[in-house]
């Protein structure tokens, strides 16, 4: 058996090294290594996978989902509802662009934002919703959108996890997650399902005018050299980083078909025990990309089943282990224990077991079994 990883890169790339390698060839023999033709051709790749009409390619998935925010135009003191149980960059731009985050709680059985919740948070200062697709499974964004019109609210898809994930409508129509929302950000951090060698991100819209604006914002406010038309950053995807996400791209629905398999044999092991709740999906539909692999344990011991699993050589992480609203940078006499209920319990339970394309039916195995043979 091949040891164990959390994410799997090298085995990955050893599978499309030659692709790889030439496409990054190609960029080193141009020598055009800011805003080249690789990051063009990805450009139009991925909005064509994704069916928008505009990608564009920024350094991270931070920026992304703080260039979104600035180019929506909000103001300070705007208030913006999002997930309490999720990574922390999703509420740091919102702190950074001195807009006023509004955290609520998230569901007990997908993880992701509350629709009581943020229904119950809205004032007359609310200016969006950014829902977070967490851990690969896509929101409901049907219902989301649907709140947002009745209160003329953005919504800002952050959908750094669930690339490639579908939403499907009461009607039966399908979207990609991302593209649902007025705008959404992506990152493509090397662990993600679209993943590069170093930092990477993207902006998502169908909107002409946001897009332009955008555009002008990731590139220090111009579109003509020299001319700065609005304040701006500087936020560029290389051309090397675009080179290895251009050549990835065509397997994207390989291997979150892949994730999907490995989670299946995940449940199949797991789904019976009293103190193990597997993640639910529908093993025939595609809202679920699996990023991560997260188990809640109840009514045993979590942590200590995370040290039995490191010392058997098995990697696992906790994400997240504090809800936002009880992290420093984030504290606010606002918030109350008491509206977090779901949040509170889902960080004493949750422990993510290894997720990614190349994991072999011998290493799924020896997990599960150690997993069984921790809970007895």
């Amino acid at each position: 058996m091949k040891k164990i990883q959390m994410v799997d890169l090298k085995s990955q790339y050893e599978k499309i090294k030659t692709k790889v390698d030439a496409s990054i060839q190609e960029v080193l023999d141009t020598t055009t290594y800011i805003n080249g033709p690789k990051v063009h051709e990805f450009q139009k790749n991925l909005e064509q996978y994704l069916d928008v009409k505009h990608v564009i390619p920024c350094a991270n998935g931070t920026d992304a989902l703080q260039i979104a925010m600035m180019g929506l135009g909000l103001k300070p003191g705007d208030e913006v509802i999002t997930a309490d149980f999720t990574f922390a960059a999703t509420v740091e731009v919102i702190a950074l662009l001195q807009l006023t985050p509004v955290l609520v709680d998230v569901n007990l059985d997908d993880m992701n934002i509350s629709l009581d919740a943020i229904k119950k948070a809205i004032t007359p200062k609310t200016k969006a919703i950014v829902p977070v697709h967490l851990f690969g499974r896509a929101a409901n964004m049907e219902a989301i959108m649907q709140i947002a019109k009745e209160h003329n609210l953005y919504v800002i898809e952050d959908n750094a996890q669930a690339i490639g994930a579908n939403c499907t409508f009461s009607d039966g129509s399908k979207k990609k997650a991302g593209v649902i929302g007025h705008v959404s950000s992506t990152s493509f951090f090397p662990s993600k399902n679209l993943g590069c060698y170093g930092d990477g991100g993207a902006i998502f819209t169908n909107d002409d005018a946001l897009a332009h604006t955008i555009r002008g914002i990731v590139n220090h406010g111009m579109y003509v050299r020299y001319h700065h038309d609005v304040v701006g950053v500087n936020s560029r995807l290389d051309s090397l980083q675009a080179a290895v996400l251009d050549a990835k791209l065509p397997l994207l629905n390989e291997y979150n078909s892949a994730r999907r398999g490995a989670a299946s044999k995940y449940n199949a092991a797991l789904g019976n025990h009293k103190n193990i709740i597997t993640p639910s999906f529908d093993e025939n539909g595609d809202d679920h990309v699996f990023h991560q692999y997260t188990l809640r344990i109840i009514d045993a011991d979590r942590d200590a089943l995370m040290q039995h699993l490191l010392d058997k050589g098995i990697p696992c992480a906790i994400y997240y282990p504090i809800p936002l609203h009880s992290q420093k940078a984030y504290v606010d006499s606002r918030y109350k224990e008491e509206d977090f209920p779901v949040t509170n319990q889902l960080v004493k339970e949750v422990i993510s077991l290894p997720m990614h394309t190349e994991l072999e039916d011998d290493q799924i195995k020896f997990i599960t079994d150690s997993v069984l043979e921790f809970l007895k």
